[in-house]
């Protein structure tokens, strides 16, 4: 009895959890529509011949605080966004679940933070993070100017929420963009991503 109940609630635990998709590198990123901060809709489509970046995030995350709070991640927006690539935060958030916002929260939270992202979008049903297969926050990903996916996992190689481990840490992300920029192939286009899981609604 004692082995069913434990095989029960494995599987009762695996279909609660989100269905996300299976995306590689080297292939076509998923095309998405979201609404901004501002109530514009924006895709993928619209930054075609440029090379975008994706960061999901949530900003209760101790995760995400440690790249906002030191200031790493706004430095990395204003380097990659001032060498024209695209910077999209993404909300995956479910209503009521932990750093859901709305456009006038999200948009405070950029000013308050200086935030420096080309655009915040909302993805509150989740569809764009389990296109992408996003499971943390931050969980980094980058796509070139054809639309192909170049980049996925964590924003740098140490896993932790101390901020003190960031200058000893690859950049991965600025790294790829370095790379990428310099004609060069992505020389780690894959690393684990690492932080809060992402709180999707179902």
């Amino acid at each position: 009895m004692k082995l069913i109940s434990t095989l029960l609630a494995a599987a009762l635990s695996f279909s609660a959890a989100p269905l996300l998709a299976k995306v590689e590198v080297g292939q076509p990123a998923p095309g998405f529509s979201l609404t901004d901060s501002n109530g514009k809709t924006r895709s993928l489509e619209e930054f075609k011949g440029k090379t975008v970046v994706l960061e999901w995030t949530n900003a209760e995350c101790p995760f995400v605080k440690k790249h906002y709070g030191s200031g790493n991640m706004q430095a990395q927006q204003k380097d990659a966004t001032g060498a024209g690539v695209v910077w999209l935060s993404i909300n995956s958030g479910a209503p009521g679940k932990q750093g859901q916002l709305d456009g006038a929260g999200a948009n405070a939270l950029i000013k308050t933070s200086n935030g420096a992202q080309t655009a915040y979008l909302l993805d509150p049903e989740g569809k764009a993070g389990k296109a992408y297969g996003a499971k943390t926050t931050p969980h980094m990903y980058v796509i070139d100017g054809q639309g192909v996916l170049r980049y996925m996992g964590g924003i740098d190689s140490i896993q932790s929420a101390d901020a003190a481990d960031i200058p000893k840490a690859t950049q991965y992300v600025k790294q790829a963009l370095a790379e990428l920029s310099g004609g060069k192939p992505v020389s780690v286009p894959v690393s684990q991503p690492y932080g809060c899981s992402v709180k999707y609604g179902s």
